[in-house]
């Protein structure tokens, strides 16, 4: 399993707005994926900035580059994200996943 993760900041007043406009796009777009296994979007606010990332699992790293082509490694943008981002990553990371067992 793959994890890919994408981190960026908002205005802290903004933080709810984003939230709202990213369940619109991003995690709808991504959820509804072949061989996606999972989406989330982590926010917390300290001070005036909100630090926000995106989470998701992916079956294997074919099924990402199938979605975004060979273009994987780079972050996508929608039209509002200019407005609302006070970073744009260039890049996203990628991660494998290793599971252990649970209680015996």
């Amino acid at each position: 399993m793959i994890a890919r993760v994408w981190r960026s900041r908002v205005r802290a007043g903004d933080a709810a707005a984003y939230r709202d406009y990213i369940k619109r796009t991003w995690l709808l777009d991504f959820s509804a994926a072949q061989g996606n296994q999972g989406t989330f979007f982590l926010h917390r606010v300290e001070g005036d900035v909100a630090d926000v990332i995106t989470l998701s699992f992916w079956d294997s790293f074919e099924s990402l580059k199938a979605l975004l082509g060979d273009k994987a490694d780079l972050a996508g943008y929608y039209p509002e994200d200019q407005h609302f981002l006070l970073d744009l990553p260039e890049r996203v990371e990628h991660f494998e996943l290793d599971s252990a067992p649970g209680p015996q």
